[in-house]
């Protein structure tokens, strides 16, 4: 606190005046000087003349500075320009003191006052050398104690065990960066108020704003390895209520050989918060499954697509054809592969829906396993089009099922949503059709092409998900914006959604739909307060949270599972089988051909009504179609 105050008085203090004052002081004492050095260091000249004298060149001296202006310079960024004006205002300074001696001499106006012009010249060289010196002894003080207050981080690190230990190492080897170690932080009772390495042991439930403050705490590291999801969210929470940035250590394997470095101390992020272990998946079928072979990805340049690819694009395939109908996006993708010296991948503009062109491709390229990640997602936009929705959602997913089919393919895998089960939107509705397709597909005997989809529910950091909406919210000052308070979701990273993906491609026999063990539903109102606090503001002081209402076809909480769904174990852990409801395959998929006919002629109220009939527990929400569910009922 008292660096801080003392670093705010130096720039606040240093002002023109006091430079103006300092200097004329240091012309002062360059005139003793002067004197000194003309008799040889000794008092042999009249003391009573010098005294005389001196209030004339301070007068002289405060003249020539204030003419010339060489007071008015920055001292802390003094440079040469400053330098020249101290030259120029010294100058000055001696040519009109030259100027006062001669006149006076003339018409001996004061008997009294002469000066030898030996004192004069000598004045002149140490004055210009003593004032621009003493700038850049003033700037170099200056950056020394910027540096010294601005760079030190006061920090707290919570864990007094072995990795706490190896942090408060790893902070002090670093020479970038200038940490101040001012307490450990631990649970454990037998450790409070011990000390390590003279440095005091804190009880965390004693941790409050008033410590922070009066300890001057920037950061809390936390430090325990293998620390529960609960435990970092419960520790998170609290923490970020005290205004400090919190920080957490990696993990033991993600250490460089071994050893802690202070750069691999990172800031929590919002996926360290998803009150769940991260499901990691490392399965070396996959890479015998994908090796040597010909994969094509649809909705390539998506979030969940251009993952999937970029993935795909490390393994050691025969070749990779990324498509997708947004130019722009998939020729950044196209551009990050190069960039990655990635080789065998083909990049082509086309649109699912359009059968001629996705035939040719199967044609030309005869791919060996297909994901199929192309797919309209936002639920409001779908609401408002329900003809757009289907024609991407379920019949740009019967052309690609069907080509796969025609073409050998031998995998086919489907990217699905949570939506899709009880869906009570547009969105969901269509991808549950889609489902159901593949499900028809996969009873056929006609061919030898297996067919898997994939379940999971929101992704982090994906193209319309809330993160990047509140992280735009955020740098526009907010407010942040929640539909309803209690709206509550399944979350899980990119990297980990795409894992399963590639995992799903690998297991079954073709027909499964493949969900994840994803833990606890998140709240997305509790999202939104830890992303305030994860940017170093406060709620609701800095950034508020406003509740808008639900939309159209939202429901408050999103499940993995439909209605007369069970689920079976796999060998992990963490991946589940969804047991398919029993459905009439051949009436599904003459009402999906005659539901992708009907589409076709923009009438939406009957393109939802016959969406309603091939899904039953579809029950709109919030939506102009509610009419149709007592409809159906009738």
């Amino acid at each position: 606190m008292i660096k801080n105050l003392v670093l705010k008085s130096l720039e606040k203090y240093a002002s023109r005046w006091l430079v103006l004052i300092i200097d004329i002081i240091l012309v002062c004492i360059s005139f003793i000087l002067a004197y000194a050095v003309r008799f040889n260091a000794s008092l042999n000249f009249n003391l009573e003349n010098l005294y005389f004298q001196i209030p004339i060149i301070a007068f002289i001296a405060l003249i020539s500075f204030l003419t010339v202006g060489s007071y008015k310079g920055i001292v802390r960024h003094t440079g040469t320009r400053d330098a020249f004006n101290v030259f120029i205002g010294t100058s000055l300074l001696s040519l009109i003191t030259i100027s006062v001696v001669l006149f006076n001499n003339f018409f001996n106006l004061i008997p009294d006052f002469t000066i030898p012009k030996t004192i004069i010249i000598i004045h002149y060289l140490i004055t210009v050398l003593i004032l621009i010196i003493s700038r850049y002894i003033f700037k170099a003080f200056f950056e020394i104690i910027s540096i010294e207050l601005k760079s030190i981080t006061n920090v707290l690190i919570y864990g007094a065990g072995d990795s706490g230990l190896i942090t408060y190492g790893a902070l002090n080897r670093d020479t970038k960066n200038k940490y101040e170690i001012v307490g450990f932080i631990d649970d454990d009772l037998k450790k409070i108020d011990k000390k390590i390495d003279r440095i005091r042991i804190y009880n965390g439930k004693k941790i409050d704003k008033e410590f922070i403050q009066d300890k001057n705490i920037d950061e809390i590291i936390i430090s325990i390895q293998n620390i529960k999801s609960e435990k970092l969210l419960y520790l998170t929470d609290n923490l970020l209520e005290l205004g400090v940035r919190v920080k957490i250590v990696p993990p033991l394997s993600k250490w460089i050989d071994g050893d802690l470095e202070a750069n691999q101390i990172k800031n929590v992020k919002i996926e360290d918060l998803l009150d769940r272990k991260p499901i990691s998946i490392d399965n070396p079928i996959v890479q015998r499954d994908v090796n040597n072979k010909v994969i094509l990805v649809t909705g390539a340049a998506g979030s969940i697509g251009s993952e999937i690819s970029r993935q795909l694009s490390s393994y050691n395939h025969k070749h990779l054809i990324l498509i997708d109908q947004a130019e722009s996006a998939l020729y950044d993708l196209q551009q990050e592969l190069v960039q990655k010296d990635k080789k065998d991948f083909t990049c082509i503009v086309a649109d699912v829906r359009d059968q001629k062109r996705m035939s040719q491709i199967f044609e030309q390229y005869k791919p060996q396993k297909v994901f199929h990640a192309a797919a309209y997602k936002h639920v409001p936009l779908m609401e408002m089009s329900p003809y757009e929705a289907v024609k991407i959602n379920i019949s740009g997913t019967k052309t690609v099922a069907d080509l796969a089919i025609k073409n050998n393919v031998e995998r086919f895998v489907m990217v699905s949503t949570d939506k899709a089960v009880n869906p009570t939107n547009v969105m969901g509705a269509t991808k549950r059709v889609a489902e159901m397709y593949i499900s028809c597909l996969s009873k056929q005997t006609n061919h030898n092409t297996k067919f898997t989809t994939t379940r999971f529910g929101n992704v982090l950091g994906s193209n319309g998900s809330v993160i990047p909406l509140f992280k735009r919210q955020i740098e526009n000052g907010g407010p942040l914006t929640v539909t309803h308070k209690d709206i509550t979701r399944f979350f899980m990273t990119i990297p980990e959604a795409c894992c399963l993906v590639l995992e799903a491609g690998t297991m079954g026999n073709g027909g499964e739909i493949y969900i994840f063990d994803m833990g606890k539903s998140v709240k997305i109102y509790n999202i939104a307060k830890r992303m305030i606090h994860l940017s170093g503001l406060n709620f609701p002081n800095d950034i508020d949270i406003k509740i808008t209402g639900l939309r159209p076809g939202e429901k408050l909480f999103e499940e993995l599972l439909a209605n007369g769904e069970n689920t079976s174990p796999t060998y992990h852990e963490k991946i589940m089988i969804a047991k398919n409801q029993r459905i009439n395959d051949e009436f599904i998929s003459h009402k999906i051909f005659e539901l992708c006919e009907v589409n076709k002629n923009h009438d939406n109220q009957k393109t939802v009504q016959l969406i309603k009939e091939i899904v039953p527990e579809y029950k709109s929400n919030n939506s102009i179609y509610e009419k149709l569910d007592s409809t159906t009922k009738n």
